[in-house]
This record gives structure tokens, C-alpha cells and sequence, in this order.
């Protein structure tokens, strides 16, 4: 079974550890973790009338978990204005919150190991739902400060406009 028509020799699964999210056709700063794209379908059991001891089982409605993206603490105040834009305590009333432009497709792309990109996704209709600004801090810790925003989101899908790259060679 050939996992990769582009490069056959290939059997091995891309490493996790070069991607990039972009949103407004910008890439997300210092981003250092994505988790898990994960959609469910509800299963709906019935049974039918004539038939008391079978259940049998329908899908029903599909649902999206939220993304969590983590980063390094930075100067750059995206992830803060793009939450405020759903509540901006102390903006004046009737100016808390601004909904005409919240919602954003974004896309997670994934790298080779020689940086050429091979798969992407695109997140719709994402928005911000948590926002942590800084983690606790601890004097006598070792930690990296972590900023973390929670996107909800209304479905995924594969890029299938991507061509996977034939992998390079020292020949």
C-alpha cells in the first residue's frame, strides 16, 4: 500500500512539529501548539415498531470540538484584541461588544521536515470563547509564560487544492 503517490520510498508520517496558522492572510506569531481538529456526528438510536429487541442507529448532527492554540507570551496583542472584539469591558455603553467582523476562517498548514508545505486545513467561522493572557506566575519557577486563546468553530475541511511537494534529494 503506497502512502505517498508523490514519493513512494516514503513511509514514514509527517513529524508535528513545523506548522503555521494564518488568519486575515497573516501568519499567527510564535505559535507553539494547536491542539486536535476533531469532529463527532451524534448517533440517534430508534427502534421500529415491529421489531422490540433490535435498536438500530442513525447519525445525527455533527458538532466541532473547540481549537486551543498556545504561544509564548509576546508584544503582539492579537489573540487579546481579536476576544475583545466579543466584550471590551469599559469601552462605553453600547460599545462593549463589536460582532459585525468576530467570526474568522482561519487555516492550519503542516510542514515537511524541509519546510515545503504538504497539508492544510481550513477552520471556518472561527471565535474566540477563553482568552488566558498570562499563566500563573510562580517567583521560584521555571516555566515559559503562556498565552492561550479557545476558538469555537463550525466545521473543517482538507485543503485538496494542496499538492504534496516531492521530498528532496542530495542527488
Amino acid at each position: 500500500m503506497v502512502m505517498f503517490p508523490v514519493n513512494p520510498q516514503r513511509m514514514d508520517p509527517y513529524k508535528n512539529f513545523k506548522f503555521r496558522l494564518r488568519w486575515e492572510g497573516r501568519y499567527v506569531a510564535a505559535l507553539s501548539k494547536v491542539s486536535s481538529l476533531k469532529m463527532s456526528v451524534e448517533a440517534i438510536k430508534f427502534r421500529e415498531g415491529g421489531d422490540p429487541s433490535t435498536t438500530r442507529v442513525s447519525p445525527g448532527q455533527a458538532s466541532y470540538d473547540p481549537i486551543t492554540l498556545e504561544r509564548g507570551l509576546t508584544l503582539d496583542t492579537e489573540f487579546e484584541a481579536w476576544m475583545r472584539q466579543i466584550w471590551n469591558f469599559g469601552s462605553g455603553f453600547g460599545r462593549q461588544v463589536a460582532l459585525a467582523n468576530y467570526r474568522r476562517d482561519v487555516t492550519l498548514e503542516f510542514y515537511n521536515e524541509a519546510g515545503q508545505l504538504v497539508i492544510g486545513y481550513n477552520i471556518f467561522r472561527c471565535w474566540p470563547s477563553q482568552y488566558q493572557a498570562m499563566p500563573d506566575l510562580d517567583a521560584g519557577g521555571n516555566a515559559v509564560a503562556i498565552q492561550t486563546l479557545v476558538l469555537q468553530n463550525e466545521g473543517w475541511q482538507r485543503d485538496s487544492g494542496l499538492e504534496p511537494p516531492p521530498e528532496p534529494s542530495f542527488n
